[in-house]
C-alpha cells in the first residue's frame, strides 16, 4: 500500500505518543514524553519519519545519528519503529526503511543499526529481509529495577 513518508514535526506528538505506548504496551507519562520528544526532534542529525495514508498517520520511525569514533563517521541507530496493527504486512515498514536508507545516503551515514528485543521475532525477520543481518548482541545494565 502506497503511503506518504514525511518528516515528523512537533504537532505530531500526540500520534507519536500513542504509537510509542502501543509499541511498548505501556502508558508513559505524557508530559515527560513530550519533553523527550521535543529534545530529540530538535537534534539536527536525528531522523524522524511519519507514514501517512489519506492524511492519517499509520507508522513512525526514529533514528538517532551519532558521529562514532569506532566507525570513523556517522552511524544511525533506529530507536523506535512502529506500524499500526491495521496496516501491517502492507509494505509500510519497508517504505519507512527505504526513506531512511535514502536519507542515510544523502547525509553520508556509514551504516544504520537496529536493536530488537528477543520477543519481537516477526520484527527480526523483517529487518533481515530488508538487509540488516544479525551481527551483534546487546547487553544492558539497568541502574534501578
Amino acid at each position: 500500500m502506497a503511503c506518504i513518508i514525511r518528516p515528523v514535526v512537533a504537532d505530531d506528538f500526540d500520534q507519536v505518543y500513542d504509537f510509542i505506548n502501543a509499541l511498548e504496551n505501556h502508558i508513559f507519562p505524557k508530559e515527560k514524553q513530550l519533553a523527550i520528544f521535543l529534545e530529540n526532534l530538535a537534534h539536527p542529525k536525528h531522523i524522524f519519519l511519519l507514514a501517512e495514508i489519506n492524511h492519517q498517520p499509520v507508522g513512525f520511525l526514529s533514528c538517532h545519528v551519532q558521529n562514532l569514533i569506532h566507525h570513523g563517521g556517522l552511524v544511525g541507530e533506529i530507536q523506535e519503529m512502529f506500524v499500526d496493527e491495521k496496516y501491517r504486512s502492507q509494505q509500510i515498514g519497508k517504505q519507512l526503511l527505504d526513506a531512511l536508507k535514502t536519507l542515510a545516503k544523502q547525509n553520508n551515514l556509514l551504516q544504520i543499526e537496529v536493536t530488537s528485543g528477543f520477543k519481537r521475532v516477526q520484527a527480526h525477520a523483517f529487518y533481515e529481509r530488508e538487509g540488516f543481518p544479525h551481527t551483534h548482541k546487546k547487553f544492558v545494565w539497568k541502574v534501578e529495577e
